[in-house]
C-alpha cells in the first residue's frame, strides 16, 4: 500500500516522516525530561494529482511524550498551527476519525480557498478540505 516511487532495487523514496518518532524514541533519555520532536519532510506517494492531492507533498510528523498529555493539548496545538499556517480568514474544524495507529484520530479541516466554505469542485461541494490527520500514540 505505502510502495511510492523507487529510483532502483534498493532505493525508494520515503512515503511519510513517521519512522523518525522511533529514532527519536530510541534515542531519547527520559531522565532528562519529555519528548518534544518536530519532523518535518518531503514524502511521495502513488496518489492521482488533484486540486487537493499530489503525488509529492511535505509532512509533519510531531510526537509528545510526557504524564498528563491530553487530546486538549493536542487539539489547542492543531488549532495554533493551523491558524498560523493559514491564518484568521479560514475556518478550522476537527472531526473525529480514524487511523490504525493513534487513538483517539481527528482529521483538520479548512475552509476552502476556492470557494471560501459555499461548495465547489475543489472541496467535493463541502466548504472544507482535509490538511492533515492526527492523534494520540
Amino acid at each position: 500500500m505505502q510502495d511510492t516511487f523507487y529510483i532502483s532495487k534498493e532505493i525508494l523514496m520515503r512515503s511519510q516522516t513517521s519512522p523518525m518518532q522511533a529514532r527519536a524514541l530510541e534515542k531519547h533519555d527520559f531522565s532528562k525530561g519529555p519528548l518534544k520532536m518536530i519532523s518535518p519532510g518531503i514524502v511521495y506517494r502513488r496518489d492521482t494529482d488533484d486540486p487537493t492531492h499530489s503525488h509529492q507533498f511535505h509532512q509533519v510528523e510531531g510526537l509528545v511524550i510526557d504524564e498528563h498529555i491530553t487530546m486538549a493539548d493536542l487539539k489547542g496545538t492543531l488549532i495554533t498551527m493551523a491558524q498560523k499556517i493559514f491564518g484568521n480568514k479560514f475556518d478550522i474544524r476537527l472531526r473525529p476519525s480514524y487511523f490504525p495507529f493513534t487513538e483517539p484520530s481527528v482529521e483538520v479541516d479548512v475552509t476552502c480557498f476556492n470557494c471560501m466554505g459555499k461548495g465547489c469542485d475543489v472541496c467535493k461541494h463541502t466548504g472544507w478540505i482535509e490538511v492533515l490527520g492526527a492523534g494520540m500514540v
